[in-house]
């Protein structure tokens, strides 16, 4: 009987549903119609108009309201599944006409040319596709191999030698999607038939895949360079400590563990181990891709070339690295472009419609509305640093990164550049000339924190991709807290000691 009831009631909302959208269709359609009509036939500088004039109608609204408007209308089009990139632009045209006129729209090139015009921007796509060349060369494997092979016979030496790998990967490939999935698919079916703990398999393959978001070189912090005005080789160089310290951390938590309960991390058998002359001889197949990886990073942080030439070194080298071993080809070139594309495009498509809507919402006062709320609060500085970095986490589990970094970051820097941090228990202060570079730093590794975050953490739904179905999204979820903690206490440690970000800058930057 109730199943009964049920199937008319579910066909009735799916009736409304359609005629919902039929209605906000055809209206849309009507006000866009109405709307050309006045602006083909109708002189914008008079009181004449056909029916109604949309354009200016919101001209009147203060700023409070308006920041309501803007980004309730983007949660509600994101909630209903509508890509960020269109949307964000979208809105933004659509807000500067109501609040504006169609002269106002002059403000769309306006922000999206210099973007275009910016060198460092060309970076994206050469690292992109050196990634995703070293990755078609099956060097990853290769690489996951050896770590494997040198790590295994320890207890915890299979997950170990994931966040190794890993930690090498992300000096390679700079995505972070790439990473947990070809991690996933290599390192864990070995765990599991090692009989490894599902969370600390699982646990470490998505810890480990999501430095790439800090260790250079990362897509993430050439765009924060870009949006923030900083320097990328100051930022590379920032955030490399942070990302050996996280590593660090996770495998010290790893091996502690299996060492204290080896059940959760068994050894290799002793059968499947070899000697430390087969071990040395198999770091020869790790030779090129490492000696590339420091080719492309010494440029950088030696200041020998710009982001640009460096990734083209990279990705010229990433064709001879596979050449030499022998897994080149046309197709594999042919599939590597066109990711590098795909993804490009992405990123480029979600910059400029972010920069149309943030842009347009700074225009009409919207940074110094976010400034005094918040500066208007009466919190220390730490206090504010520390509601920054929540509100970066909360997004970062509806978000994608590349959104997240062009709405909030252009609002947030300014709040960090008004405010000073005299250091936390008798540490070190920040330097007012740092606190860009050191909040950069804590942005990325506030990234990494988001990927991890149940529910919605993209590094959760990469890994149930290639996991087993015996393992379950709960599994999953409680696999991430204790490397969601690790972070964390990382984080914490950046922000309790500044010198673990600037010191390396200072040092080869002065």
């Amino acid at each position: 009987m109730s199943s009964t009831t049920a199937a008319p009631s579910n066909g009735m909302a799916g009736k409304l549903g359609t005629w919902l959208m039929v209605i906000a269709t055809v209206a849309l359609a009507f006000m866009i119609c109405v709307e050309l009509i006045n602006i083909l036939f109708y002189d914008p500088w008079s009181d004449e108009k056909f029916l109604f004039r949309l354009s200016g109608s919101l001209s009147g609204v203060e700023i409070g309201p308006l920041t309501y408007l803007m980004f309730g209308s983007l949660a509600v089009a994101l909630m209903m599944g509508l890509p960020l990139a269109f949307v964000t632009g979208g809105l933004g045209v659509l807000f500067i006409y109501l609040v504006g006129d169609a002269m106002m729209l002059n403000i769309v090139p306006g922000r999206i040319f210099p973007l275009m015009a910016n060198p460092d921007i060309a970076a994206i796509p050469l690292f992109i596709f050196m990634a995703s060349m070293l990755e078609r060369a099956g060097l990853i494997e290769e690489m996951f191999s050896v770590v494997y092979k040198w790590m295994g016979g320890i207890s915890g030496g299979l997950a170990a030698a994931t966040i190794v790998a890993s930690t090498i990967l992300a000096a390679m490939v700079g995505v972070i999607g790439a990473a947990v999935v070809t991690m996933g698919i290599i390192a864990l079916p070995a765990m599991l038939k090692r009989h490894y703990d599902h969370k600390i398999a699982i646990g470490s393959i998505m810890a480990g895949g999501t430095l790439g978001i800090l260790i250079p070189p990362s897509i993430l912090a050439i765009l924060y360079a870009v949006v923030a005005q900083q320097s990328v080789g100051e930022l590379y160089l920032g955030s490399l400590l942070p990302g050996l310290l996280l590593s660090g951390l996770y495998l010290t938590y790893v091996l502690v563990r299996s060492w204290l309960n080896p059940k959760l991390g068994p050894p290799i058998p002793v059968e499947d181990r070899i000697s430390l002359k087969e071990k040395i001889k198999l770091l020869g197949n790790l030779i090129a891709p490492l000696a590339l990886v420091g080719l492309v990073l010494g440029l950088l942080f030696g200041g020998i070339a710009t982001p640009v030439e460096a990734a083209g070194i990279g990705s010229f080298g990433a064709i001879i690295v596979a050449m030499m071993h022998k897994k080149f080809s046309i197709a594999g070139l042919r599939e590597a472009s066109v990711t590098t594309a795909k993804a490009s495009a992405m990123v480029l498509w979600i910059m400029f419609g972010a920069s149309v809507f943030v842009g347009f919402y700074i225009l009409q006062g919207g940074q110094q509305f976010v400034t005094d709320a918040i500066l208007g609060t009466g919190m220390s500085a730490y206090g504010i640093l520390f509601l920054l970095m929540v509100l970066l986490v909360v997004l970062g589990m509806f978000l994608d990164w590349v959104g997240i970094l062009l709405l909030a970051v252009p609002i947030f820097i300014p709040i960090v550049k008004a405010l000073e941090f005299p250091g936390l228990f008798g540490f070190p202060p920040v330097a007012g000339d740092d606190v860009v570079l050191w909040f950069g730093v804590l942005y990325l590794v506030n990234m990494q924190m988001s990927f991890l975050s149940p529910p919605f953490g993209y590094a959760l739904f990469y890994i149930r991709g290639v996991c087993p179905p015996e393992i379950s999204m709960g599994t999953i979820f409680k696999s991430s807290l204790v490397f969601l903690a690790i972070q964390a206490f990382g984080l914490f440690m950046c922000i309790l000691i500044p010198g673990i970000v600037t010191w390396l800058p200072g040092l080869v930057y002065g």
